[in-house]
């Protein structure tokens, strides 16, 4: 599983697992898992490129966020049977 490392809003350092990436429609998402929590949250953000050509992970609204969702439980169903 890939490790990412991000920084907070007050600039401390979180590591993230990449769960998975996946596609809806034209656009590409990643599901991240927090490396360091007991009971974590699944955090969906939408991959963007930027300018120069990086890729930079954006929050969604909530009505994507859904349609997200639902696209990585099917994603992780698939995998378990």
């Amino acid at each position: 599983m890939e490790r990412h490392l991000f920084y907070d809003e007050l600039g401390n350092p979180v590591e993230f697992l990449v769960k998975a990436k996946f596609s809806i429609d034209d656009d590409d998402y990643v599901a991240l898992l927090p490396a360091d929590e007991i009971e974590p949250y699944i955090y969906i953000l939408k991959i963007e490129i930027d300018n120069e050509g990086q890729e930079m992970l954006v929050g969604i609204d909530d009505d994507e966020l859904k349609e997200a969702q639902e696209a990585y439980e099917e994603l992780m169903k698939g995998k378990l049977q």
